[in-house]
C-alpha cells in the first residue's frame, strides 16, 4: 500500500483543527468541530482532535481490538484528560472520526461524523459518509446561506445554527460525533472490504470533500484519478483557488470561505 497525505489549515496562522496519522495499514483522520459558542471547557477543538487522534492511533494499532472498542477507549481517555472541564456542557469539544485499518485479508473502516471515505474495489465505488449533521437545523442553515461570508447577519445566523445543532448533537434523531460520552461509538458506520479486491481509497475531511460535494469540480471517481495523478496537495490547491475566487460565498454558499482540509490517499 502506497499512502500519501496532506493537511492544510484554513487560515495562514497554522491553527489546524484537523488531525491525521497515515501509514500503510492504519489511517486515522480527525476533524475537530468549529467552536462558535461557549463550551464549558478551557481546551479548543485543535487540542481535542490531537488528543483523540493520538490515543486512537495507539489503540487501533492493536489488531485484536475492534475499531469501535478502540474509539470508545480513546474517547474515554481524552475525557479523563480534562475532567476539570464541564464535560456535560452541550458544547464540549467534539470531532468527526474516520479510521481505516488493514487486517490479514480485509480493510476495516469506521466513520463517525462528516468525514468521507471513498473505496474503489473490483466491485465498484463505495462512498461512506455520516452526513446526519446536514439534516439538522435545516431552517437555520438556509438562513445562513442567504448572507455573504463576513457579514454581521451571517455571523448572527451561524450562531443560531450552532445552537440548533448542539441541541440535537449526540441525541436520537440528531447526529453523532466523538465528544465526552464513549457510548456514541454505537452509532458509527463500520464495514469491511476484501483487500484483494481493493484498488484505491481516500479519506477527506469536509473541507476537502468540498471539491465534490459543494463545488462539483469532479465526481468521486474523478477525484481518485486526480489524487493518483497529482497527489492530495494539488487537490487542496484547487479547492483554495475556487474559494479565493468566491470569497463571500455567493456562487457556492457556505459557512466560511475556507475550512481546514485534509486528504489521505492510498493505493
Amino acid at each position: 500500500m502506497r499512502v500519501s497525505a496532506y493537511s492544510d489549515p484554513a487560515n495562514g496562522d497554522g491553527d489546524n483543527e484537523d488531525w491525521v496519522s497515515a501509514a500503510p495499514g492504519l489511517i486515522v483522520v480527525i476533524d475537530g468541530a468549529t467552536v462558535r459558542t461557549e463550551t464549558g471547557c478551557t481546551h479548543g477543538a485543535a487540542w481535542y482532535a490531537t488528543q483523540l487522534g493520538s490515543a486512537l492511533s495507539t489503540l487501533a494499532s492493536d489488531r485484536d481490538l475492534a475499531l469501535p472498542s478502540a474509539l470508545r477507549s480513546a474517547i474515554q481517555h481524552v475525557a479523563n484528560q480534562h475532567r476539570g472541564c464541564d464535560l456535560t456542557h452541550a458544547g464540549t469539544p467534539s470531532a468527526a472520526v474516520a479510521v481505516l485499518r488493514n487486517g490479514r485479508s480485509e480493510l476495516e473502516y469506521l466513520v463517525l461524523g462528516d468525514i468521507t471515505v471513498v473505496l474503489e474495489s473490483a466491485d465498484g465505488l463505495e462512498v461512506v459518509v455520516d452526513d446526519r449533521v446536514d439534516t439538522t437545523a435545516r431552517n437555520e442553515r438556509d438562513t445562513v446561506d442567504r448572507y455573504p461570508i463576513g457579514s454581521p447577519e451571517k455571523q448572527s445566523a451561524l450562531l443560531r445554527m450552532k445552537h440548533a445543532e448542539l441541541a440535537v448533537r449526540n441525541r436520537p434523531g440528531g447526529y453523532w460525533v466523538a465528544a465526552a460520552d464513549p457510548n456514541v461509538v454505537t452509532h458509527a458506520l463500520t464495514g469491511k472490504v476484501a483487500l484483494e479486491l481493493l484498488r484505491r481509497t481516500a479519506v477527506l475531511t469536509d473541507g476537502a470533500a468540498r471539491i465534490v460535494a459543494l463545488f462539483e469540480l469532479v465526481d468521486w471517481s474523478g477525484l481518485l484519478d486526480v489524487l493518483d495523478e497529482t497527489g492530495p496537495d494539488e487537490v487542496v490547491r484547487r479547492i483554495r483557488a475556487i474559494e479565493a475566487a468566491d470569497p463571500e460565498g455567493r456562487r457556492w454558499p457556505r459557512n466560511k470561505q475556507s475550512d481546514d482540509a485534509t486528504i489521505v490517499y492510498a493505493r
